[in-house]
């Protein structure tokens, strides 16, 4: 049996006509007939995270692992600005989130009633479409609740907000059936075969082409742009960049050298990172790669093996170097030990190293590179995959998102190295910013707090290495024992 509010009804039925399986609820009253809903409908999953912010990126996890949309519901009133972090980083990295939020009726929203605030644009530019549905009472209305929430579903590369209005009494639910809905279907711009042919044909005929991809990283990029120094002999005349956020500065600052870069992106943004943008081809950016690499491995260019060399010469320099801490050191020998794993990398000094040491594409939250989500991301992500994830994170990152840990969804498929050298590392790297005296307790957060209590609440599986030896066993449990709940390597950098 489903709810009795109609809003809600058609809103359930038409999440289902658009193939939405995966919902990440969080408590309340408000949005209780939405829930109810969700988790009476036999289509979609329900994960019940208590902590909305952490919930947010839950939900983005799962969308990276799955590539499709994923609903996040939450009740009224501030409990939807917490989900503002993660939309924001969906947006950036044209994630399709579906924010669903509970709301009172519009009558008493700024008249001192308990938890109402204006909800229906709370979320900004952060969401591609947002929605408010009508308490339908007749069939032009009932039509037009229908339609937007087809507006809002049938955008497929980043966040929508869908706003639910219900009136008190909440907690009927004598409705037998779901309605069946209208589903309005959207013919996305694709790139043609012509115009694939025409960007490959360009790309071969540069005399110096490169290809950039964004998120997955390329690692090794910015060791090797450094190395390069001021030699003008790599720098390209053509990129062709299929976007994604790019963590180095130092190959941004290359690549804005460059003469011209086509990007292609399925939005068709203008996006000119490198200011140097001349061409916008709307399609699947992983598509025109694959071309671009199979005319490479039937045609080699000259300058690609160039910079395949130098690639291989600075990967041999780093895996013979000795790393300069234990938190290297441990992001070293993780990454020469996994295999094609799945792993996150939070922000900051945790993807610096990933971008040093790691062989092949990882996650991270570089759409907006907040410190917050970078463990409920790849918790999310976790819960929807039977293979292992593996996060690295450091100790601010992952103490400011603890509560990722707070939950009932999580199994021993997830696993977390924690770098914790007592602040943020990252600190250390800014020239300059060691003279001021506000540097470690204000500004670098200097801290003297571990992750055991945190585990042990939680029922987390966790050991702690302070020294090679240590950390070199507890990475070895990591990767290849089996448990059957999450498992933390601290890591006393």
């Amino acid at each position: 049996m489903y709810s009795n509010k109609e809003n809600v009804n058609i809103l359930t039925a038409l999440l289902v006509a658009h193939g939405i399986r995966h919902a990440v609820v969080c408590p309340g009253s408000r949005n209780a007939p939405i829930v109810h809903n969700l988790n009476e409908c036999p289509d979609i999953k329900c994960y019940p995270v208590t902590d909305e912010r952490s919930a947010a990126f839950y939900a983005l996890g799962m969308t990276q692992a799955l590539n499709e949309p994923v609903v996040v519901c939450v009740t009224s009133g501030t409990a939807l600005l917490n989900l503002a972090p993660a939309v924001a980083e969906a947006y950036y990295q044209h994630r399709p989130l579906v924010v669903v939020s509970a709301d009172r009726p519009q009558q008493w929203i700024d008249q001192l009633d308990g938890q109402t605030l204006p909800q229906p644009d709370a979320l900004g530019r952060f969401v591609r479409k947002a929605v408010s549905l009508p308490e339908p009472h007749n069939d032009e209305e009932r039509w037009y609740c229908n339609r937007l929430v087809n507006e809002a579903l049938i955008e497929k590369y980043a966040p929508v907000h869908i706003n639910v209005p219900i009136t008190e009494p909440l907690f009927d639910f004598s409705t037998p059936a779901l309605p069946a809905e209208r589903k309005i279907e959207l013919m996305p711009a694709d790139i043609s075969n012509v115009t694939l042919s025409h960007v490959c044909r360009m790309f071969m005929q540069a005399k110096r082409p490169m290809l950039i991809a964004g998120q997955p990283m390329n690692p090794l990029m910015d060791e090797a742009v450094v190395q390069i120094g001021d030699d003008e002999s790599y720098v390209p005349d053509f990129v062709l960049y299929t976007g994604g956020s790019i963590v180095s500065k130092h190959l941004k600052r290359f690549l804005r050298k460059a003469k011209e870069t086509w990007v292609v992106n399925r939005e068709g943004d203008v996006t000119d990172t490198f200011m140097n943008l001349t061409h916008i081809i709307q399609g699947d950016g992983d598509v025109v790669a694959d071309m671009v690499r199979f005319n490479l491995e039937q045609q080699p260019h000259p300058f690609v093996q160039k910079w395949e060399a130098l690639i291989a010469d600075v990967r041999r320099k780093v895996e013979t170097q000795e790393p300069a801490d234990l938190q290297a050191a441990a992001v070293k020998y993780f990454e020469q030990k996994r295999g094609k794993e799945m792993v996150h990398y939070a922000n900051s000094m945790a993807i610096r190293l990933a971008n040093i040491y790691s062989k092949t594409p990882v996650y991270c939250n570089r759409g907006v590179n907040g410190i917050e989500g970078s463990l409920s991301t790849a918790a999310g992500f976790s819960v929807v995959t039977d293979e292992k994830v593996f996060c690295v994170i450091g100790d601010l990152s992952f103490f400011y998102d603890q509560n990722a840990l707070w939950n009932q969804n999580l199994r021993g498929n997830l696993r977390i190295l924690l770098l914790n050298n007592g602040k943020g590392g990252i600190f250390e790297k800014l020239p300059g910013l060691e003279k001021s005296p506000a540097c470690d307790r204000f500004v670098a957060a200097q801290h003297s707090a571990t992750a055991e209590g945190i585990c042990q609440q939680n029922d987390i599986y966790y050991q702690q290495a302070t020294t090679i030896e240590e950390m070199q066993q507890g990475i070895d449990l990591l990767l290849s024992e089996e448990f059957s709940r999450p498992m933390v390597l601290e890591v006393m950098a």
